[in-house]
């Protein structure tokens, strides 16, 4: 009997590990093939998956911060990468999440996303102006470029329906495109350097047009709040640039459902911190992942209260 009972024991503490280790199962909600988030978020899966334990998360491809963010939504184990202009849409139900709110809260902020206007020589796109009567793609229809790119367009004075012949592809989609002369120029906001726009920059016979168009963060940011910033993408990122690219960046966060536990939430933001090194070796980009950046101002979600916990222990104030 006492051999019995320490059997069903054993049996019984299987059952409960098992249970544990599979509501440790997530999902992170990335992006497309040719982006950052991609492989950024298969190397935060890889460092929860070796280093939290129970934990087994994978990277999934999607259509980038709109997608993720319904995924994060729909109540199954995600977190996600998003920007925060699409974040602060699907926070508040408006825009593409007009009537839907996602109760969303941020694990912590990652790095700046710049929004890349990208042409190449012979197509007569030098100005943003230039783009009236073009091809041009806007991103997928599920991303935040697509956003982005929708409220850049209005602020320089054109109509993206009426003034553009578009198109709604992806960075990789994108840059094959503008390869087969299919298109004139596309927007893409991501890290740097982007993988696809590399790739366009370093074919044979094209010379890289980067269009500047920091003068437009200021009204973007007069109607629809304080998410943009002038910036630039500097002339050694990618191959034929001129000079400095003057555009609008935002910055990228990491979500999660408002119904993590504390515990998850806590020791997901811990493990990305601990291993930042492994993640910059993936993409540099990481580097950016900084703790003296983690302040609520940077983020129209409110914080999750596992990773404040993090934060706090670690002497950050958010406020």
């Amino acid at each position: 009997m006492k051999n019995l009972r320490s059997a069903f024991g054993l049996l019984l503490g299987g059952v409960v590990l098992s249970l544990s280790a599979q509501a440790q199962n997530i999902s992170i909600a990335t992006g497309g093939t040719g982006g950052v988030y991609y492989p950024m978020g298969g190397g935060i899966a890889a460092v929860l998956s070796k280093h939290m334990p129970g934990m087994q998360a994978t990277a999934e491809v999607t259509g980038g911060s709109v997608d993720n963010l319904k995924l994060v939504g729909s109540g199954k184990p995600y977190v996600g990468f998003s920007m925060t202009d699409a974040g602060q849409d699907a926070y508040q139900g408006v825009g593409k999440f007009n009537g839907n709110k996602v109760a969303l809260k941020t694990l912590m902020i990652l790095y700046p996303n710049r929004m890349h206007v990208v042409s190449v020589e012979g197509r007569g796109v030098n100005t943003m102006a230039d783009l009236k009567g073009k091809r041009v793609s806007t991103g997928s229809p599920g991303s935040a470029t697509e956003v982005m790119a929708f409220r850049l367009i209005e602020a320089v004075g054109l109509d993206k329906d009426k003034d553009l012949k578009r198109e709604r592809l992806g960075v990789a989609e994108s840059v094959n495109a503008m390869k087969d002369g299919k298109i004139d120029a596309f927007f893409w906001v991501g890290g740097l350097p982007t993988a696809g726009v590399t790739d366009l920059a370093n074919t044979p016979g094209t010379k890289l047009k980067m269009i500047d168009h920091a003068d437009a963060v200021a009204a973007m940011n007069k109607k629809y709040g304080n998410l943009y910033v002038e910036d630039s993408i500097p002339k050694s990122t990618y191959r034929g640039m001129d000079s400095d690219n003057k555009q609008a960046t935002v910055m990228n966060i990491l979500v999660a459902h408002e119904s993590m536990d504390d515990k998850t939430a806590h020791d997901i933001v811990k493990t990305i911190f601990e291993r930042r090194d492994d993640l910059i070796a993936v993409h540099k980009e990481a580097a950016n992942f900084k703790l003296e950046n983690q302040k609520s101002a940077a983020t129209p979600i409110p914080f999750h209260p596992g990773a404040a916990k993090y934060f706090a222990e670690k002497g950050v104030k958010l406020d």
